[in-house]
């Protein structure tokens, strides 16, 4: 009566133990992925922080080169005229308005002749004519510019269209004068900027050091002083007093009505001095962000399932275990003394291995792994979640005689250091030679090959720039395990047991035990084969 209540108190042991266990796992596990979610989100907005740089610089540098292509048609038109005077100015402007057109360039070449002597003028474009009468209806801002180019610009307004307009003039010595330049459609040159990058989340617009905006997606705001629309201030212009050379901040976009992330640089050329905007818009990052803490709470709970189906599967595999002890703890008064205390250990022995290899640290690492697999490459994540369920299967269900066939343990072995390998990469190597096919029929100690490169592994020191090398060789009479002998300085908690286990099962079976050795820079175990 008294030994039968003893047992079931330790059942009740085992089964509270079960439950803090389970706990225990779903609390660091919950913990686990919290922290992994945090640095993957800030990760994330990091990287998204900066590809928004990256949009920005090219957006940026896509405005300054069409400025600077509209400069360089300024200084040609120049050469050319003040070149030939009078002699060839039409089939100038003629001939590089076909080549514009043809090359899909901006500028629109024009000449305004006034003719001293007659009072008579000559012109190819309508918008010269702001040099002949200042109140002809048409609309002109003046842009100031110091730049060393000496060129003038004009903002002039045409029946509801906005043109930029700069030009250069020539006095003759009859007193007349030649005005030539080119005009940009501000329209046009804008729509010229959203085509250059179609693929980015951002729009541009210009504004001059006045703050005159002259380009900007809104055709009603072009023209309009930027302070006026926007909530831009005079100390966001001060770029030169940042180290980047650029301001950057939050606004709400005046265009779509959404908060961006804006950034101001200043815009000089010989001929033009303002600044240029570019919004990015935040809407999508925060899109992104969202998507990836969606993923991680379903990975989280996958995880997590997982846990507790395996603490499940080892609750009923310890239950079945149990109940195998009661029935060898009746069996063992019928037999021999000699015999009782060798299936003692053997049992005792058989159930601390059930317990060792379900070990959770080996599974949380598995499942970190795991988490990692998932975002780099799918099909491997899937190889890697078969092979760790085929292990698990294996561990939890171990043979009754505690004796397997090489061909198991191989194939076991195999699924195991691909684990590992998934967890160590470079700081582990691992090399399976067959030499005698036919010994795959034989039999070895069940878990013989886990139980000597784990050995190899909690021993020794592992890194990529002294990684552990561990190889297996099936020979005709047993199989050499052999690792490179690398001992870790500290003491290792649980020493010799897996050691213990195998001579005690190979002493069961009246087998030559195995052999253990110090070959040069190598550690060596010699696993002999069962019949």
């Amino acid at each position: 009566m008294l030994k039968k209540l003893k047992i079931n108190f330790r059942h009740t042991l085992s089964q509270k133990y079960f439950f803090i266990a389970a706990l225990t796992a779903s609390l660091i596990a919950v913990a686990a992925f919290a922290v992994l979610s945090l640095l993957i989100t800030e990760d994330s907005r990091k990287n998204t922080d900066d590809f928004a740089k990256k949009t920005f610089f090219r957006k940026y540098e896509s405005v300054e080169h069409e400025f600077r292509n509209i400069e360089d048609y300024q200084y040609l038109l120049r050469a050319l005229i003040q070149k030939d005077g009078l002699k060839n100015y039409k089939d100038y402007s003629s001939v590089l308005n076909d080549l514009n057109k043809k090359r899909n360039l901006l500028p629109y070449s024009w000449y305004y002749y006034e003719n001293s002597t007659t009072g008579t003028s000559d012109t190819n474009n309508p918008l010269a004519e702001v040099f002949k009468n200042k109140e002809n209806g048409n609309k002109s801002i003046v842009i100031q510019n110091n730049g060393p180019g000496h060129f003038r610009d004009l903002l002039v307004t045409r029946k509801d269209s906005m043109y930029w307009v700069s030009y250069d003039s020539l006095m003759l010595k009859d007193k007349s004068r030649l005005f030539y330049g080119s005009t940009v459609s501000l329209d046009d040159l804008h729509q010229y900027f959203i085509n250059v990058d179609k693929s980015s989340n951002t729009y541009a617009y210009v504004f001059t050091r006045e703050g005159i905006c002259i380009t900007h997606p809104e055709k009603k705001y072009i023209g309009k002083s930027i302070f006026d629309f926007t909530d831009i201030k005079a100390k966001d212009t001060l770029c030169s007093t940042t180290t980047a050379g650029y301001t950057k901040g939050t606004a709400l976009s005046e265009y779509l009505g959404v908060e961006v992330t804006r950034f101001i640089k200043p815009l000089k050329t010989d001929n033009f001095e303002g600044y240029t905007v570019v919004n990015h818009v935040n809407f999508i990052i925060d899109e992104n962000i969202n998507k990836i803490k969606a993923y991680t709470v379903y990975i989280f709970l996958a995880a997590l399932f997982l846990i507790v189906t395996v603490f499940i599967l080892f609750q009923r595999s310890a239950h079945i275990a149990y109940r195998e002890k009661e029935k060898i703890q009746s069996e063992k008064n019928l037999l021999l003394v000699e015999n009782e205390k060798m299936h003692k250990a053997e049992v005792i022995n058989q159930l601390q291995q059930l317990k060792n290899n379900i070990n959770p640290h080996f599974l949380f690492n598995s499942l970190n792994s795991l988490y990692m697999l998932i975002g780099i490459n799918k099909d491997n994540a899937q190889k890697f979640t078969m092979n760790l369920s085929k292990i698990y299967r294996y561990l939890i269900v171990p043979p009754k005689e505690n004796i397997v066939s090489v061909a198991q343990e191989i194939s076991f072995i195999q699924k195991y250091m691909d684990l590992l390998k998934s967890r160590f990469d470079e700081e582990l190597r691992f090399s399976l030679v067959i030499n005698e096919e036919s010994s795959l029929e034989k039999k070895i100690p069940y878990l013989s090959l886990q139980i000597v490169t784990e050995n190899a592994i909690k021993h020794n020191i592992a890194t990529i720039d002294q990684p552990l090398e561990i190889s297996i060789m099936v020979e005709k009479d047993g199989i050499t395990v052999k690792n490179t002998w690398q001992p870790r300085t500290e003491t290792v908690q649980g020493e010799k047991f897996g050691i213990n286990y195998l001579n005690q099962v190979y002493e069961y079976f009246r087998n030559n035990s195995l052999h253990i050795s110090l070959e040069g820079e190598y550690f060596v175990c010699f696993l002999p084969l069962l019949k």
